[in-house]
């Protein structure tokens, strides 16, 4: 793990489309900096099965059908990140979602004296997602995520990370739902692109390459910005 040090907690954002890659970049710069990867949805069930205020008030949500609302989010995620595992910093995935959440999110690092360090784009080609994404699966013990051509286990049928020996696919990775997930990604979250840029903070990684090289370009950004 690099031993990088920063004066307060690094607060990284990825941003991409459907299959960009995030999770997996996210996983590596855990590994290789000490941050804490968190992704909204996996906050929420763990504040629901802890039964935190904010776990309370988004399970109730949930129950009635309804989404759950930017506030309990934004509750949910400050309570996550003042644990002690995140004082290193934290890889935002999935969240800000909108610009409204982007706002929200100012106004809670405010509260501690911090901001964003940096919103890294992961740059790809729409054509190329839907071959990306429907060839995609994921170790069903781990999580750790393969694909058909581009990512296959060392030892076939065997999880590099766990030895896990079963593994599973999204039902809604197919070409019609990734056409409608990247046109919500560009009408809802791709505005993200243009907000950051503006306050300065915004990076830029080529992500249409090799997991390995793109990995390399992406730590060496953060490696900078924790400097």
């Amino acid at each position: 793990m690099d031993a990088a040090v920063t004066t307060s907690p690094a607060v990284l954002i990825l941003l991409g489309p459907p299959g960009a890659g995030k999770g997996t970049q996210a996983r590596m710069l855990e590994d290789k900096f000490g941050l804490v990867q968190l992704s909204t949805g996996d906050l929420l069930r763990e504040a629901v099965a802890a039964g935190t205020e904010a776990g309370k008030a988004a399970k109730a949500v949930m129950e009635a059908g309804d989404l759950v609302s930017d506030e309990i989010v934004i509750a949910i995620l400050r309570d996550r990140m003042a644990k002690p595992d995140c004082q290193k910093g934290v890889i935002l995935d999935g969240f800000p979602r909108t610009t409204v959440q982007a706002k929200a999110l100012d106004g809670l690092l405010a509260t501690s004296d911090q901001k964003i360090s940096a919103a890294i784009s992961l740059e790809v080609q729409d054509a190329e997602m839907v071959a990306r994404i429907s060839g995609r699966y994921t170790c069903a013990m781990c999580g750790e995520g393969y694909h058909d051509t581009f990512k296959v286990p060392a030892v076939e049928g065997k999880c590099d990370n766990c030895g896990g020996t079963e593994f599973k696919r999204r039902a809604d990775d197919n070409a019609e739902t990734v056409a409608s997930r990247l046109t919500a990604y560009h009408a809802q979250t791709a505005p993200l692109i243009d907000y950051y840029q503006a306050q300065g903070v915004l990076q830029g990684i080529d992500a249409m390459g090799q997991i390995d090289a793109i990995a390399n370009d992406l730590q060496g950004l953060v490696r900078g910005v924790m400097s």
